[in-house]
């Protein structure tokens, strides 16, 4: 969703939706773009609920130090990416990476439990911080090559090879820690422009998010009618 579309929604898209029974959510993009999308919601008589991290959810143990303080984007990845898994009866560690304006690369156990994970810049931060850094340095758009020989390359080449050097690394970290090689769910908006470049085996899944707001409103479902008997 493109933000200059938010303030369509229920005139668009959402209009032609039946009412929804409940809304779950997941936003980092602040408290302005949150209040824009719950004006949106009100076309329905619904209060929405927002995602916020915690020390367990879905099966899955958040190991940060402050869980309330991990992105609800990365938390909502890491559960749908974990439930993947479980769905297909695979029990290994996983290692999920979330490719946009920020790349966070989380590294999750074979029992659900969040070990850590590390966040850079995305590909266009990387440019942009060298344009505005480097003295005429400009960046115009160039390919990935082995070994670039002009500077548009060069550039492209970098941020594409700094992302991929991360997610190896977290790869190596765990298979390590764990004694196994993780399975590695990519995802994002331009997680596809990554795929080519990648040197692990991994498994690009756009609706990673949505999987993991759906996994969500599922257990607590569960959990409150459990609460009734």
């Amino acid at each position: 969703m493109f933000l200059e579309n938010i303030d369509k929604l229920a005139e668009d898209e959402w209009s032609r939706m039946p009412a929804p029974q409940s809304i779950l959510g997941c936003i980092v993009a602040g408290d302005a773009v949150k209040r824009r999308v719950a004006e949106q919601m009100e076309l329905w008589d619904v209060t929405p609920r927002w995602v916020v991290s915690s020390a367990r959810e879905a099966g899955v143990i958040n190991g940060y130090d402050h869980p309330a303080r991990l992105g609800a984007d990365r938390w909502v990845a890491m559960i749908g990416a974990r439930h993947l898994l479980l769905a297909r009866g695979v029990t290994k560690p996983c290692v999920v990476v979330m490719v946009g304006t920020a790349v966070t690369v989380e590294a999750l156990d074979a029992s659900g439990r969040f070990l850590g994970g590390i966040i850079l810049p995305g590909h266009g931060i990387m440019l942009r911080a060298l344009e505005s850094g480097t003295a005429g340095l400009h960046v115009p758009t160039g390919d990935v090559r082995d070994f670039p020989t002009n500077t548009s390359d060069a550039l492209t080449s970098g941020g594409t090879f700094a992302i991929a050097g991360a997610v190896q690394r977290m790869i190596d970290n765990v298979r390590r820690h764990c004694g196994e090689v993780p399975e590695c769910i990519m995802t994002g908006g331009a997680g596809w422009k990554m795929a080519p470049s990648m040197s692990v085996r991994f498994e690009l899944v756009e609706s990673l998010i949505f999987d993991g707001l759906l996994e969500i409103a599922s257990h607590r479902h569960e959990q409150a009618l459990a609460s009734r008997y």
